[in-house]
């Protein structure tokens, strides 16, 4: 197959964001029945991440994602192995949508907790363009491959470095994100600040897991605006973690602070249990960028109202959760590891 066009490619790509947004039976079904397949998949969290990637698949969004890369000159197309994670539905998508739109053929080792929905919206692209239909194909063991990318725990990541070393590979581990606090935030702010901390039920590596607080900050300060949120404890799975890790510093005799369905801890930390925020203190601003920069390979994205100097991503309160297409996981350009390939 010859490659597609890029100018094609915005069409055919932003159709697919149209039919995101506006889900048919067969995806509304979908949607509806992942919860039986995985209990974090709620019909609510399923929608949120289809109308993400929606609203993120829009026409000039695509043109100028696309053309920072290259994608009319003919090339040899490869064989590009996915190993994808499935702690939020359809996180892996947008890896598989960079190989496609590098004119390379996915070959996708879906996680078990995400494949329904990942297989689904591609089916849906080869009926947007049927050249897309053999594009990609879903595998249990990746074989014959030209190329890896794979997303893992930092366990894992020793594992696909053994065995996919040897070819051109984009490996990830772990990451976590961070807010940083200023003091300065509105109600509003604060309130749209729990949306990177809750949505998901905070299991994707943008979710908040650790604050970064001024010196002498009031925690009620943060509390109140994120009442909101308080249905999330109704969800069984995310009660049991919050139960849990209450119960154990309860017995420890733990310091932390608790409103009902989410505990803070100071830890130095940045990978926080489920239903625990870790928090930490900074005197100034400059300390706080620091603190991150020294672990900015640790780091998906920092919320702040503020403007950082900072090597990882900065997004404001509630848009964690909706990266833009350019928005590479690890700061890793994929597309352009794609598109050299060749």
């Amino acid at each position: 197959m010859s490659k597609i066009h890029p100018d094609e490619l915005v069409n055919i790509f932003s159709e697919l964001g149209i039919q995101l947004q506006n889900p048919d039976d067969q995806l509304q079904m979908l949607i509806q029945q992942e919860q039986f397949h995985n209990a974090w998949f709620t019909p609510a969290s399923v929608e949120r991440a289809v109308l993400s990637i929606g609203q993120m698949l829009n026409a000039d969004a695509i043109k100028q994602w696309l053309d920072n890369y290259d994608l009319s000159k003919t090339t040899e197309e490869k064989k590009v192995g996915l190993i994808l994670a499935g702690n939020i539905p359809l996180v892996g998508f947008h890896d598989a949508l960079c190989v496609l739109a590098a004119g390379h053929h996915a070959l996708i080792k879906a996680s078990s907790q995400d494949a329904r929905l990942v297989r689904h919206v591609l089916n849906m692209l080869a009926t947007i363009d049927a050249r897309f239909s053999g594009k990609y194909t879903f595998v249990d063991r990746l074989k014959d491959f030209d190329a890896v990318i794979a997303t893992g725990s930092d366990n894992s990541s020793r594992y696909f470095e053994y065995y996919f070393g040897k070819v051109p590979h984009i490996i990830r581990k772990n990451r976590n994100s961070v807010a940083i606090v200023t003091g300065d935030e509105t109600i509003e702010e604060l309130n749209l600040l729990g949306h990177d901390i809750f949505d998901y039920f905070g299991l994707g590596c943008r979710n908040v897991s650790k604050l970064m607080l001024p010196s002498g900050y009031d925690i009620g300060t943060f509390f109140r605006p994120i009442e909101t949120y308080q249905p999330v404890i109704n969800h069984h799975k995310y009660n049991n973690n919050y139960d849990y890790n209450k119960s154990i510093y309860l017995v420890n005799s733990e310091k932390h602070f608790d409103n009902g369905f989410l505990l803070l801890k100071e830890n130095e930390g940045l990978a926080s249990p489920l239903a625990v925020l870790y928090y930490e203190h900074y005197d100034t601003l400059a300390q706080a960028e620091a603190t991150m920069n020294a672990m900015s390979d640790k780091i998906q994205c920092v919320v702040c109202i503020s403007p950082l100097k900072l090597n990882s991503q900065v997004v404001k309160p509630g848009q964690s959760q909706q990266p833009r297409l350019w928005d590479y996981a690890d700061g890793v350009d994929t597309m352009e590891f794609l598109v050299k390939l060749s």
